[in-house]
């Protein structure tokens, strides 16, 4: 008999906070939408011990924003702090990048051209090429080991995630930046550090330009 535990009958503050942090950026809890603890306690089927802890953490990450009443909003989105972090994140991108170029072995490249191969496949779908995409940016980033790059990336995550959809809601988009894909590959597997870290900050920075334009539209701004 299995002995597993439901989520539901979890209590921990951890499993809240990754719960919490998922529906923040999948929009489930969309943008600006303030947050009820007996609601969400109640959905995740915890006390407001650990939900309460889970909301300090999302908060010192700036994924929720206190509001004057004690009451707490999920953080809205904006064409500034996505300028900001792509701007960042295209740096440390082009670092990672360049890193792998030096350490990647034929094993790595295998598994990044079966990653292109699914990115390919996926590139008619934009939740399927957003997931396939990410998917060799975290290989290349493993394939790096560079221990500090993967830190300052990974606390800029939970942000990246939310713009992440609007970088490639449109075909043709979806389409550069499969090629774009490709080319940073092409540069790790010919060990060129130097191509390889400017076609990756050169393709965040494409991202960049179409999130933003993106979100001109969404936020009418």
């Amino acid at each position: 008999m299995s002995t597993s535990v439901s989520p539901r009958r979890r209590s921990g503050a951890q499993f809240v906070y990754e719960e919490l942090l998922a529906q923040i950026q999948d929009m489930r809890l969309e943008p600006g939408r303030r947050l009820n603890e007996t609601e969400l306690a109640s959905s995740l089927g915890v006390s407001r011990t650990p939900l309460r802890e889970a909301l300090r953490l999302l908060l010192a990450e700036d994924l929720l924003e206190q509001l004057p009443t004690g009451g707490m909003v999920v953080r809205r989105l904006s064409t500034r702090d996505a300028a900001e972090l792509y701007a960042v994140r295209a740096s440390l991108e082009a670092l990672v990048a360049a890193a792998a170029a030096q350490r990647a072995g034929p094993a790595d490249v295998g598994r990044l051209n079966a990653l292109l191969d699914r990115n390919e496949a996926l590139a008619g779908l934009a939740e399927g090429a957003m997931e396939s995409g990410h998917a060799i940016h975290v290989e290349i980033e493993r394939i790096a080991d560079h221990a500090w790059a993967s830190r300052v990336l990974a606390q800029i995550e939970g942000q990246l995630a939310r713009y992440r959809r609007f970088s490639n809601s449109s075909p043709d988009r979806r389409a550069a930046a499969l090629a774009e894909h490709r080319g940073i590959v092409e540069s790790i597997a010919a060990a060129d550090a130097t191509t390889a870290g400017q076609r990756a900050e050169q393709h965040v920075l494409a991202a960049r330009g179409a999130t933003v334009a993106q979100l001109e539209v969404t936020l009418g701004q």
